[in-house]
Order: structure tokens, then C-alpha cells, then sequence
């Protein structure tokens, strides 16, 4: 039993965890392995925003938008590293589940999720996942719900180019996390 399936059953959630061997690292991956779009991706993301973790839970479709996060997290907004991610939610980036983190950490939720039925949720390992109502989502992760998303609609800042396939999250596990995009991937 994994240490996201321990805390679940310590604490009374009953969640059905699906693991996939060929991975769910990426938000395309997840949604191939588990037969849904790509929006219903809940992607964790971990920020340092005003010099403390938070995590952001990201559809799939979506970027975020540094600038609104810090206006609702404080500034400056930075991504958070792999060992800064690691500490404050007690998982490695690919697989950080959206509740049952080893600290307190504030966490913030993309308003589009709740456009759907049922979403789907790193499982605290990047080849697993759970299903959850968007609901029951924010209710369990004592999430802000917050429009997050890059808005491919306006003009970005001066000095960047709009670039709305771009997935915001790293490299490669365990690397350092740029907003940049890299070979498509988007980790959960």
C-alpha cells in the first residue's frame, strides 16, 4: 500500500486508486491511460508564492497564469523546485496527489474544473491515479477556487509571446520547473 492509500484509509476517504505500469506522468498520458480528456487532468502544481508552498490544481487544457495565482497566493510567484516540492507535499513531482500533504499548505483550484462530472488525480505516484467530483475535490483539499488559467484571449505581457499549447510544467522529473514548455509534457 502506497503512502497516499495509507493516509486515505486513515482518514476514512474511501477513493479507488488505478495504476497504470505505462505511467501517468504526463496530463496527455493520464487522460490515454484512464479514457478521458485531457481537461479532467487534475495537474498538482507546487509554487512558492510570497516565500511559501502552495500547490495549484491545474486542468489538464490549462496554463497557469503566474499573475493571477499571485493575486490571490501573494508575490513574488515562483515554481517550485523538486526537493521544495518533495518536502512540502511528501511526493516527487509527477505524482503529487491534490490533498493529504506532509504540511499545511495553502491550495488553490483552476475554476474550470468544476466544468465536469468527475476529474482524475495523481494518486501520490506518477503511475497513478484516482476519480473524484470536482466538489469533492475542493471540499477534501480545502481548495480556493480561483480562475487560474493563462488567457489565450488577451495579450500576454510585454516581452512573451502567447503560446496557449505550452504546458507549464517540468522538463523532466526532478528537474528545475520553468514555465516553459519541453517535448509536451505536462506532469500531473
Amino acid at each position: 500500500m502506497s503512502r497516499f492509500e495509507t493516509w486515505l484509509a486513515d482518514s476514512g476517504i474511501p477513493v479507488t486508486i488505478k495504476q497504470f505500469p505505462a505511467g501517468t506522468r504526463t496530463a496527455v498520458d493520464a487522460a490515454k491511460a484512464v479514457g478521458c480528456e485531457v481537461g479532467q487532468i487534475v495537474k498538482s502544481l507546487v509554487f512558492i508564492a510570497a516565500g511559501r508552498p502552495v500547490v495549484a490544481l491545474v486542468s489538464g487544457a490549462n496554463r497557469v497564469d503566474e499573475r493571477c495565482l499571485a493575486a490571490v497566493a501573494g508575490e513574488p510567484v515562483l515554481k517550485a523546485d523538486a526537493e521544495t516540492a518533495r518536502s512540502a507535499t511528501g511526493y516527487s513531482i509527477g505524482g503529487v496527489p491534490p490533498f493529504g500533504h506532509a504540511t499545511e499548505v495553502l491550495v488553490f483550484m483552476d475554476r474550470d474544473l468544476l466544468g465536469y462530472d468527475v476529474v482524475w488525480a495523481a494518486a501520490g505516484r506518477p503511475d497513478s491515479v484516482f476519480e473524484i467530483a470536482p466538489a469533492r475535490l475542493r471540499e477534501l483539499s480545502n481548495a480556493k477556487v480561483v480562475d487560474l488559467k493563462v488567457d489565450t484571449d488577451s495579450n500576454p505581457p510585454s516581452g512573451a509571446s502567447p503560446s496557449p499549447a505550452a504546458p507549464d510544467l517540468p522538463r523532466e522529473r526532478g528537474s528545475d520547473s520553468s514555465n516553459s514548455p519541453a517535448s509536451g509534457e505536462v506532469t500531473l
